[in-house]
């Protein structure tokens, strides 16, 4: 099919305009540029400025972030960075598996919408950012966008914020394509399905079966929760449905919550303080998964893998077996396919 055409009925000197496509585009949180103070502190001034991160009033929170949290956060940020970093792609993991989910979901929608469809990604900080893949979909003729969040469960500070973004682009925009927003699928069963099929094949090889699977979802405040977010539900129903899927007992999975900063309290238990608390109460062989991340990233490959796995092993842990995210597994793609032509349907039918 070709890019351009002349409108039907319009006179032999009107330019030609793009063919009309429907764009796909996938959201993730963002990654710094590079491991370096400078990098990191763009980064984290971009993440920890936004309002739906930390809704402290701006008069309060501003001169802590510059004075304290961004002349100090980003060396140890950098660091953490660095234990994982892509070093030969020059990037972060995230952003790494974040193209090859982008390339699978690409070929799986050219297989079944052929040429009709786009697909892009961006980030909510950091680059690509949602301005320019969202100006750039609609110059290459993008006239109707589902937009992705890649967040399993519903969070003011992932999800809402991710929304936030895409529709401070489409302000800039003077053609506006229509567009579709897809809700969170925590629940969709082809999601429950990928991650079961996740601890399964981890399990398989084995030589001994952990005494318990953590879930440890990213933290909130326990405010956000009694204000409304319904994040911590998601997150309990998640594990349910998995563990009815894996046809496990209720002891059989317990779930947790990392990543605490701040002052205030946040969702508990903290995985830290439970992975200590399990192998000090003698069970000293776990896994541990994290079902609210789309793509490894920091979280998981340092915190959990690193801090959180230390901690287990320094309190008598003796076996840690991390369960990395979907990632691109092909189930992850699969069911992230299946979210994307549920919210295609009325647009394009195949």
């Amino acid at each position: 099919m070709s890019e351009t055409y002349r409108p039907e009925h319009a006179p032999a000197d009107h330019p030609p305009v793009m063919r009309p496509k429907i764009g796909i585009l996938v959201a993730n949180l963002g990654t710094p540029e590079g491991t370096d103070y400078w990098s990191m502190r763009r980064y984290l001034n971009e993440f920890l400025s936004d309002r739906r991160v930390v809704d402290y009033p701006a008069w309060k929170w501003q001169p802590i972030l510059k004075l304290f949290v961004l002349t100090r956060r980003p060396f140890s940020s950098g660091k953490n960075y660095r234990s994982i970093w892509n070093t030969e792609a020059d990037e972060s993991p995230m952003m790494t598996i974040t193209k090859r989910q982008v390339a699978a979901l690409r070929a799986a929608a050219a297989e079944r919408y052929g040429d009709a469809v786009m697909v892009d990604f961006c980030m909510r900080y950091g680059k690509p950012s949602t301005q320019d893949v969202v100006e750039r979909m609609v110059a290459e003729g993008c006239t109707k966008i589902v937009f992705v969040p890649l967040y399993p469960q519903y969070a003011g500070a992932t999800w809402a914020t991710a929304n936030d973004q895409f529709f401070r682009a489409l302000m800039t925009i003077k053609r506006q394509p229509a567009v579709r927003i897809a809700p969170e699928y925590f629940d969709h069963p082809s999601y429950i399905d990928a991650l079961a099929q996740s601890v399964e094949r981890v399990y398989a090889g084995l030589d001994r079966r952990p005494d318990v699977l953590v879930a440890s979802f990213h933290g909130m405040p326990k405010r956000y929760l009694m204000e409304g977010d319904p994040y911590h539900c998601q997150c309990a129903k998640t594990v349910r449905l998995l563990r009815e899927r894996l046809g496990w007992g209720k002891a059989d999975i317990d779930i947790t919550f990392q990543s605490v900063f701040g002052p205030e309290e946040w969702l508990k238990p903290y995985t830290v303080e439970h992975v200590t608390a399990l192998a000090r109460a003698g069970k000293r062989n776990i896994a541990i998964m994290s079902p609210a991340f789309s793509a490894d990233c920091v979280e998981t490959l340092e915190e959990v893998n690193g801090e959180i796995r230390h901690a287990f092993m320094a309190a008598g842990g003796e076996t840690f077996t991390y369960i990395p995210c979907l990632n691109d597994e092909a189930a992850h793609i699969a069911a992230l396919m299946e979210v994307i032509s549920e919210n295609l349907r009325g647009w394009i039918d195949v």
